[in-house]
């Protein structure tokens, strides 16, 4: 996350101040709203369950989490979830993954920044982290490195992000064609 903000913050030509991240998310604009969900340990309330009839108070509640910590971050993570619950709420996880990093000094980085390069010489390339799930976890447990890498080079103000996962979940064809030539490159110099 640190390469992220320092690669958006030169891209909007500004200081990197990676002491005071929030106000460098506000400074970023838009951008910012593309890593600000990987920046620190997340806790949303996504199901609840108590009761079974509207005039009887419940004598037990269920509530599942989605849950996500930052590499290295899972005892801070189970820190706040238990003072944030308090002595009189149990917790356990469901579902229990390890966070993942890959390194941007890699040689497969490397090629997938050039790929992107040769085909938009004017563009910048930004590592992220996904604040989705990946089966990048399973092979993790076999010593394998993993890197997200789907190309897209959108027009200007498309709103990729209002459309990801949606009713209406699209990218432009001339979006995917270029990925297309992007991924073979990438895949030619491996």
């Amino acid at each position: 996350m640190r390469a992220a903000l320092t690669e958006l913050a030169a891209v909007y030509g500004i200081e990197a101040d990676l002491t005071d991240v929030d106000a460098l998310l506000d400074k970023l604009g838009t951008a910012g709203k593309l890593v600000e969900a990987t920046i620190r340990n997340s806790a949303n309330p996504t199901m609840l369950d108590a009761g079974y009839k509207i005039n009887v108070i419940p004598g037990e509640a269920v509530a599942r989490v989605d849950g996500r910590y930052l590499h290295g971050a899972e005892d801070e993570f189970r820190a706040t979830m238990d003072r944030l619950t308090g002595p009189d709420v149990d917790w356990e996880f469901e579902h229990h993954e390890v966070a993942l990093q890959a390194p941007v000094d890699s040689p497969t980085f490397a090629r997938m920044r050039a790929a992107v390069e040769e085909f938009a010489p004017e563009g910048h390339v930004v590592p992220y982290c996904m604040s989705g799930g990946t089966d990048a976890k399973q092979f993790s447990r076999l010593g394998i490195t993993g890197y997200g890498f789907a190309p897209l080079k959108l027009p200007e103000g498309f709103d990729y992000q209002a459309l990801f996962h949606g009713v209406d979940e699209r990218v432009p064809v001339e979006a995917l064609h270029f990925g297309v030539r992007v991924l073979d490159r990438f895949l030619r110099t491996a």
